[in-house]
């Protein structure tokens, strides 16, 4: 009798921000991002601002046309640039994150707003070898089942951070995640490795990074779809970003959860 046991490296990498991560390992069979692919300190900075103005009762900031061109500029050049580097090592499946690589939507609108010239980053990666931007798919490496979930707003963050608009961002977002938990079913017991964005709630997503908007810290920022999904389907492994300051690992019954923050990265031998 005859058996074939198939072993593999895995690169996971936490959300690069624009940023690699270095002494990565040369030898991998496939790297794995968790989102947030881009640089985007300019559209952070003005989101978080507007945030705070909300919360005050004051009008929210637009951007002018010179800022719009900034914000793609420097997320379209710091996303081609993290990806050509981690293509040299093996294959790259990455999923899409809150920040980072812009929708076409995002950008034709842009464009008509503000009658800029803007790079399609999205169309840019998608025509780039060995890179597979992964949504809401199972992937099979070689027996090894990964399940890709791109990122969503979880009734619970809404629930725990209670945005300007209450009533309208919680309807949005129940539309989210019953998508969400409707692939999530899908996947079932199917899956070695879950890819998602936020951590499950309340593992590894308590948030306490500076300069966040007030009220903010000690929250919880996880996904209760990915936990209960979690809890129920035990995969092997979660691989996670989002809560950068929450980078680690913990188990919830027998799944190990690794939030690998912002550029930092783990190799994951099966």
């Amino acid at each position: 009798m005859f058996f074939c046991f198939v072993y593999m490296k895995i690169l996971a990498v936490g959300d690069p921000h624009g940023k690699v991560p270095s002494n990565l390992p040369k030898s991998v069979d496939a790297v794995i991002v968790t989102g947030d692919i881009g640089k985007a300190d300019l559209a952070r900075k003005i989101a978080f601002e507007n945030k705070k103005r909300a919360k005050e009762g004051l009008p929210k900031l637009e951007k002018t046309a010179a800022q719009a061109k900034a914000i793609h500029s420097e997320i379209h050049n710091s996303t081609l640039k993290v990806l050509r580097t981690l293509s040299r090592l093996a294959p790259v499946y990455l999923i899409q994150g809150n920040v980072g690589i812009p929708t076409c939507s995002q950008v034709a609108e842009d464009k008509r707003k503000y009658g800029l010239k803007l790079p399609a980053t999205r169309d840019a990666v998608d025509k780039m070898s060995n890179i597979h931007l992964v949504k809401n798919r199972l992937r099979n490496f070689n027996g090894l089942r990964v399940g890709f979930l791109e990122y969503f707003i979880d009734t619970s963050w809404i629930r725990e951070f209670r945005p300007p608009e209450y009533q309208k961002a919680m309807v949005k977002a129940k539309k989210e995640t019953d998508k969400a938990r409707r692939i999530l079913d899908r996947f079932g017991g199917n899956l070695d490795v879950l890819v998602c964005h936020q951590p499950p709630y309340g593992i590894l997503d308590k948030v306490d990074f500076p300069g966040v908007p007030p009220g903010w810290k000690g929250k919880h920022a996880g996904s209760k779809a990915v936990l209960d999904y979690v809890r129920k389907y035990q995969p092997k492994y979660v691989l996670c970003g989002h809560i950068h300051e929450g980078h680690g690992m913990k188990k919830i019954g027998q799944t190990e959860v690794h939030n690998l923050g912002s550029a930092r990265f783990k190799l994951i031998e099966l």
